[in-house]
């Protein structure tokens, strides 16, 4: 199967003006419930789990500030929007500067009086007060709660799953409550399985902080957990009722993450949209500096591309499985090296390569794009070998329970043809599967 994009050309200029980080804070696992019952002052109810799973509950009151009145009067530039079209399961992806600060956008989307904001200890601290403020500004009938859980890749499991479910039974809420994941890859997948579980299905909303969930986990609807055997293999299709991707959430990001959001945009250009990749290429060193125009396209067309596949092939079987280009060996790499101790746009770097390399060895792909792939992911800074601790056999057998397994036979995304051209299969020479995990592994 083969599937080509629709092609932009887009000019952009060179110069750029990178981002300052700020390092972000963190914070100890704890609920939070907000009401905004007064305009001028509001009373917030924190609760702490300490290690000892003893709660407390502090109360603070916290004065609203002048300048998001003053914000909310000045002239706001309109999103860019994305529609993801699933008949009457529709949704939109708003893009742009400073949305958080657009209530309306959030505020559209919640159809009953009860939210509960998914986040975690490293994105609450940043971006918390304006999600709730955007959620209650002028909307005092609608209560918040919150749950911050820790942050990273090894904890998305079953155990901190299940914090949001607490959270969300000892607040009573009910089936008109809205489920908001604010943070990355990790936070989304999580709320939108807690969302698509707790009494059967009730809605949630998508807030992506990172380049890898703004481009690509946000959207689409697939939603779970990790399990020790395999990633991602608990869980469940289901799909928001948005996603606002406010593009100012990046200014935070740690360099890392930016690139490892960016093996996610390499792959689109690589299966589907030719046009795409020749343009990182140009622009790959824009990207790497945040520039806001260059940045701003990148999540456009990655949303796209992606809005479009999901369009054709919501529960994957097929034209959506082209997506998971390099994520069998990626998946390979995160389980048996450890969960969060490569980010997941890493291990897909890694990936990506070995498949274009077995893609290589079966003479479906010319040296020159092997040499074109190589270069950009070295220019993003990203893996391009999985690590020396990675065994053959410890591939085979994490490879043998990957999702795209069926009947016993492992099917594969590889690139077959010209740039931006590749294949769902199991019909391939299973020799160069193992040449290219040889190629690639010390034992």
């Amino acid at each position: 199967m083969t599937s080509t994009a629709n092609t932009i050309s887009l000019s952009l200029p060179t110069t750029h003006n990178p981002s300052s980080l700020s390092k972000p804070k963190s914070l100890p696992d704890f609920y939070l419930r907000f009401r905004n019952q007064n305009p001028k002052l509001t009373r917030v109810g924190i609760s702490v789990t300490n290690p000892n799973n003893r709660i407390r509950t502090l109360s603070t009151i916290r004065a609203s500030t002048a300048s998001v009145m003053e914000a909310s009067s000045k002239e706001k530039a309109l999103p860019t929007i994305v529609e993801v079209d699933l008949g009457n399961r529709s949704y939109p992806i708003y893009i742009g500067s400073g949305l958080l600060d657009q209530p309306e956008l959030l505020q559209r989307h919640v159809h009953g009086k009860r939210v509960l904001v998914v986040t975690n200890s490293t994105v609450a601290p940043l971006y918390l007060d304006k999600v709730v403020d955007a959620l209650t500004r002028g909307n005092p009938n609608v209560s918040v709660d919150i749950v911050i859980l820790p942050d990273g890749e090894k904890y998305k499991n079953m155990e901190t799953l299940m914090k949001v479910f607490d959270k969300a039974i000892e607040s009573r809420l009910d089936r008109r409550c809205t489920f908001v994941a604010l943070g990355g890859g990790v936070i989304g997948d999580m709320c939108g399985f807690a969302a698509a579980s707790f009494l059967r299905g009730v809605n949630f909303i998508q807030i992506p902080t990172t380049v890898m969930a703004q481009v690509d986990s946000s959207v689409g609807g697939k939603t779970g957990i990790n399990h020790p055997l395999g990633k991602n293999l608990i869980g469940a299709f289901y799909q928001p009722q948005c996603v606002l991707i406010d593009t100012d959430t990046l200014n935070t990001l740690p360099d890392r993450e930016l690139a490892s959001g960016l093996a996610e945009v390499i792959k689109y250009g690589l299966i589907r949209d030719a046009v795409f990749f020749e343009w990182q290429e140009k622009n790959i060193a824009a990207l790497m500096a945040r520039d806001p125009s260059a940045m701003a396209y990148a999540i456009k067309r990655s949303c796209e591309n992606k809005a479009e596949v999901v369009s054709l092939d919501e529960k994957e079987s097929g034209l959506r499985a082209t997506l998971n280009l390099g994520h069998t060996f990626g998946h390979a790499i995160e389980t048996g090296f450890g969960y969060g101790v490569w980010l997941h746009g890493e291990a897909v770097a890694a990936g990506m390569v070995m498949a274009v390399d077995m893609s290589y060895r079966l003479g479906w792909i010319d040296d020159m794009l092997v040499k074109r792939v190589l270069n950009i992911l070295q220019q993003a800074k990203l893996p391009t070998a999985p690590p020396d601790t990675i065994t053959v056999e410890m591939f085979k057998s994490v490879m043998a329970v990957d999702k795209k397994v069926a009947d016993g036979l492992l099917r594969l995304i590889l690139l077959k043809g010209s740039l931006g051209n590749c294949v769902f299969t199991g019909d391939y020479d299973r020799k160069a599967l193992d040449d290219t995990l040889r190629a690639f592994c010390k034992s």
